[in-house]
C-alpha cells in the first residue's frame, strides 16, 4: 500500500500546464470513438441481413453478446489499469476494437459475427470506462465532476458522429470496406490517443487539481482507499449494484424500444429515430451540467435528482402519445439517464477511495450490463404478451423507484475499515 513518503517529491511551485487537461482530451477521444462504434452495430443491422439472410433475432444476438463481455472483462481491465495504468489498457483496447472491426470485413457465417463483435469488439469496448473515468478521478480532486462529464459526454458526441459517418460511407462504398476504414482509423487514433494517458499525477511530479500540500494527507488516505476484496464485502458496494442494474435495464429498454413503441403510436420512422438523437443530445449537455453540478451540491443529491428524472419520464410516457410528448420524454430521459451514468464514477470514488477504483467501478459496471441484457428481452417479451409497451415501461418506473429509495439510505463507508485486506 502507497505511504505518503513513497510518494515523489512535489515541486512548491505551481506548473504552468496542468496536465490533467491532456488526460481529459484524451480520455474523450478514446470514449468518443469507442462508444460511437458501439452505437454503429445498427448502421451495419441492415446490410448483414440484406446479404446473409440472418434473422433480426440472430443478428442481435451479437450485441448481446458484445455487451456481456465487455461488461464482464471491465472487471479484469478494471483491475489492470488499477495496477499498470491506464495508457496500458487504452493501447490494448484499441488494438482489439480496430482489428475486430478489420475482421468484420472478412465475415462469412454468423458464427464469425458473434466471434469479431461478440468477443473482439468486446474487448476493445469493455475496459474503456472502468479505466478512463478512474484515471480523471485520480487527476482531479475539485471539478472532478465537470471532468468526468466532459469524458462521459464523449459518447454522447460519438452517437451524434460516428454512425452517420459510417452510414455515408457505407452509401458510398459498401459495408466490408467502410468496416476497413474503421478498423483502420480506430487503430492509429485510439492508440495515438492512448499514448498521452498517465496513471496520476504524482508519476510527473505535480499535485491533483485541487489539492494543496495542507489536504495533502488525506488526500494520500483517499487514493488508499477500499481494496476490491473489502469492498465487496460491504452493504454499499451491492447497493450500488442493484442501482445500476435497475439503471441499465431501463436504459437499454428505451434504447432498443423506444423507437418501435413510437412507430406502434403511428409515428413516422424517421421522426421515431429522431428521439434516439435528442436523447443523445441532451445526454452531452446534461453530462456538463450535472457533473458540475456535482462538485457543487454533492454527488448524492445530484445522483438523486437524476433518478428522479427517470421516474418522471417512465411516468410521463404511460400517457405521451404524440411526437412532441415523446420528445419532451426525451428531454428529460436524456438528463436523467446522463446524470445517472456520470454519477456511477464520481459516487464509487467516494466510497471507497482511488486504489482499486478500475476494477471495483468495473465490476459494479457488469452487473449494469447484466440489467442491460436483461431490460430489451423481456420488455420485448411483455410486448409480444400484451401488445403493447405500457407494462415494460411502467417496469422501468418500479426499478427508478427502487433506485432513488436504494441512493437515499446509501450511508458513507467507515474510512478504518479499507485497512482491513491489502
Amino acid at each position: 500500500m502507497t505511504r505518503q513518503e513513497d510518494l515523489p517529491s512535489i515541486e512548491s511551485k505551481e506548473p504552468r500546464f496542468f496536465y490533467g487537461y491532456i488526460i481529459v482530451l484524451s480520455a474523450s477521444i478514446i470514449m468518443m470513438l469507442t462508444f460511437g462504434l458501439n452505437y454503429t452495430f445498427g448502421v451495419f443491422f441492415k446490410p448483414l441481413i440484406a446479404e446473409f439472410g440472418w434473422t433480426k433475432a440472430a443478428t442481435s444476438a451479437a450485441y448481446s453478446l458484445c455487451t456481456l463481455v465487455a461488461g464482464f472483462l471491465g472487471i479484469f481491465a478494471g483491475r489492470l489499469s488499477d495496477r499498470l495504468g491506464s495508457r496500458i489498457v487504452g493501447i490494448a483496447c484499441g488494438f482489439f476494437l480496430g482489428l475486430g472491426f478489420l475482421l468484420l470485413s472478412q465475415v462469412n457465417a454468423i458464427w464469425q459475427l458473434y466471434l469479431f463483435y461478440g468477443l473482439i469488439v468486446a474487448a476493445g469496448i469493455g475496459g474503456i470506462w472502468p479505466a478512463l473515468l478512474p484515471t480523471v478521478a485520480k487527476w482531479f480532486v475539485a471539478r472532478r465532476g465537470l471532468m468526468t462529464g466532459i469524458v462521459a459526454s464523449g459518447i454522447g458526441f460519438g452517437q451524434i458522429i460516428v454512425p452517420p459517418l459510417a452510414s455515408r460511407l457505407i452509401s458510398i462504398y459498401d459495408w466490408r470496406p467502410t468496416y476497413i476504414i474503421i478498423g483502420i482509423i480506430t487503430l492509429v487514433f485510439m492508440i495515438v490517443a492512448a499514448q498521452f494517458l498517465k496513471r496520476d499525477p504524482h508519476q510527473i511530479g505535480q499535485l491533483p487539481y485541487g489539492e494543496d500540500k495542507v489536504k495533502q494527507e488525506s488526500s494520500v488516505s483517499e487514493a488508499r482507499g477500499f481494496h476490491f476484496q473489502a469492498a465487496i464485502h460491504t452493504r454499499q458496494f451491492w447497493m450500488i449494484c442493484i442501482i445500476y442494474f435497475c439503471f441499465g435495464f431501463c436504459l437499454h429498454t428505451v434504447g432498443v424500444h423506444i423507437v418501435p413503441h413510437a412507430t406502434e403510436l403511428g409515428i413516422p420512422a424517421i421522426s421515431a429515430a429522431n428521439i434516439l438523437a435528442a436523447i443523445g443530445g441532451a445526454s452531452i449537455v446534461a453530462k456538463l451540467v450535472l457533473g458540475s453540478a456535482s462538485d457543487r451540491l454533492g454527488i448524492k443529491p445530484s445522483l438523486v435528482f437524476s433518478l428522479i428524472l427517470l421516474l418522471v419520464a417512465f411516468l410521463w410516457l404511460q400517457i405521451a402519445k404524440e411526437l412532441w410528448m415523446l420528445y419532451l420524454f426525451s428531454v428529460v430521459f436524456g438528463f436523467g439517464y446522463a446524470g445517472t451514468m456520470t454519477m456511477q464514477p464520481l459516487l464509487t470514488a467516494e466510497l471507497f477511495g482511488l486504489s482499486s477504483l478500475g476494477v471495483i467501478l468495473g465490476s459494479v459496471s457488469f452487473i449494469y450490463t447484466i440489467g442491460g441484457a436483461a431490460g430489451p428481452v423481456l420488455s420485448g417479451h411483455i410486448f409480444d404478451i400484451t401488445g403493447s409497451y405500457s407494462l415494460a415501461f411502467l417496469a422501468c418506473a418500479v426499478l427508478a423507484v427502487i433506485a432513488v429509495i436504494l441512493i437515499l439510505s446509501l450511508t458513507p463507508l467507515k474510512r478504518g475499515r479499507e485497512k482491513q485486506t491489502a
